[in-house]
């Protein structure tokens, strides 16, 4: 099975200046099923990378969903947050819905769901 890598654009949510919408950065999407199948990457700028279980991502893109230190939610009907959070602090991100329900598309292309 192949890899399933996507980059996409967000934004990186602080406290700073609310007024002033943060600029949006790279982050990379990735799905590897050969390493484990029920799991997704976000590379976020820098060296974080976290993994969290695709099933997650999905329903929080329809609704609040949490698993450990991951949080997602859908903000409107275009945008979805996912919040990571670690010993160092916690990182805020802000997608368009569209590239995460692109990328989900994807990776239930390369290994569907398991019934």
């Amino acid at each position: 099975m192949s890899v399933v890598e996507q980059y996409a654009r967000a934004h990186i949510v602080t406290d700073e200046d609310a007024r002033d919408e943060p600029p949006a950065v790279p982050v990379v999407l990735r799905y590897d099923p050969d390493a484990d199948p029920r799991s997704v990457r976000v590379g976020l700028p820098g060296t974080d990378e976290w993994t969290f279980s695709r099933s997650l991502l999905e329903q929080g893109l329809r609704t609040p969903a949490e698993s450990g230190d991951v949080r997602v939610w859908p903000l409107g009907r275009v945008q979805a947050v996912v919040e990571f959070h670690s010993d160092h602090g916690t990182s805020v991100v802000q997608f368009e819905s569209k590239a995460l329900l692109r990328f989900l598309r994807r990776t239930y292309m390369a290994t569907p769901v398991a019934g």
